[in-house]
C-alpha cells in the first residue's frame, strides 16, 4: 500500500461509529439514578423476568419474587419519598462468564437519608437478583 491509501484507510476508520457496550457498573449507577428519581418503568427495565428483592430493614423489609411484586415495591418506595439525590460510593463490579455482581454504598437522601448496602447480581446482563441492606451506619466516603 502507498501512503495515500494508508492515510484513506485512517480516516476511514476514525469515521467510524464507535459502538460503547454498558457494563453491569453503569447498569447499577442507571439503577441508582432511576431509583432516586422515582421512575418506577425505567428501574424496572433491567430485571429478569424472574428477579428477586431482598429489601433488609425499612418499612419495605421482606422477600419481592419476580416482576410484579418488585414493580409494586419500587411503587410504594418511590410515593413515599421520590425525588431523592442520589450519592454512590465504593462501587465495586466482580465478573466471570457466568454473571457479574455489584455491590456499593448508596445513599438516597431526601427527607431522611436512606444509607444501603448494595449488591446486585447479573446474568446475561439482566439484574437477577438485588439485596436492598438499610444501614444507617454505612460509611459514604464525604
Amino acid at each position: 500500500m502507498n501512503k495515500k491509501t494508508h492515510l484513506f484507510a485512517a480516516v476511514l476508520l476514525l469515521s467510524l461509529p464507535v459502538v460503547v457496550f454498558a457494563g453491569p457498573a453503569d447498569d447499577a449507577n442507571a439503577h441508582f439514578k432511576a431509583i432516586a428519581a422515582g421512575n418506577v418503568e425505567q428501574i424496572m427495565q433491567g430485571y429478569a423476568d424472574n428477579a428477586s428483592l431482598q429489601w433488609v430493614g425499612g418499612p419495605l423489609d421482606g422477600a419481592y419474587a419476580g416482576s410484579d411484586k418488585i414493580h409494586e415495591t419500587w411503587g410504594k418506595f418511590a410515593k413515599a419519598n421520590a425525588p431523592l439525590e442520589v450519592t454512590v460510593a465504593k462501587l465495586d463490579e466482580s465478573a466471570n462468564p457466568k454473571g457479574s455482581t455489584v455491590t456499593a454504598n448508596v445513599e438516597f437522601k431526601g427527607k431522611a437519608a436512606i444509607k444501603v448496602r448494595y449488591v446486585l447480581v447479573y446474568r446475561e446482563g439482566k439484574l437477577v437478583n438485588e439485596v436492598w441492606q438499610i444501614d444507617p451506619k454505612l460509611s459514604i466516603g464525604y
